[in-house]
């Protein structure tokens, strides 16, 4: 349970430092927004290092599955872009790769 949180607490971070970074560069808004959303990247390169898993590669390997439906949820919650077949399909694919990185028997 520890893993999911910090990938969701990671992928919240990195998101939501993007979209501020992105209100700042591509909508014209305030460059404080710019300056928050680059702060809060940064806290998003550190939460993963709070992991169990002694692989970097593997870590962020399992991330990247998680923020893909975080990424999804998002446009939908925040955008207002309502997802496809295709992207819950394709969401449901990545957790059941994300689920044999970190819980696949190892040697």
């Amino acid at each position: 349970m520890k893993a999911i949180s910090l990938f969701i607490l990671a992928g919240l971070a990195e998101i939501g430092g993007g979209y501020l970074i992105w209100l700042w560069l591509r909508e014209g808004r305030s460059a404080s927004l710019g300056a928050i959303g680059g702060v809060i990247l940064i806290v998003y390169g550190i939460i993963p290092t709070f992991q169990s898993f002694p692989s970097f590669g593997r870590v962020y390997a399992a991330y990247g599955g998680i923020f893909i439906l975080l990424a999804v949820l998002w446009g939908w919650g925040i955008d207002k872009k309502t997802p496809d077949l295709y992207d819950w399909i394709g969401s449901l694919i990545c957790l059941v790769g994300v689920s044999v990185i970190l819980w696949g028997p190892r040697n």
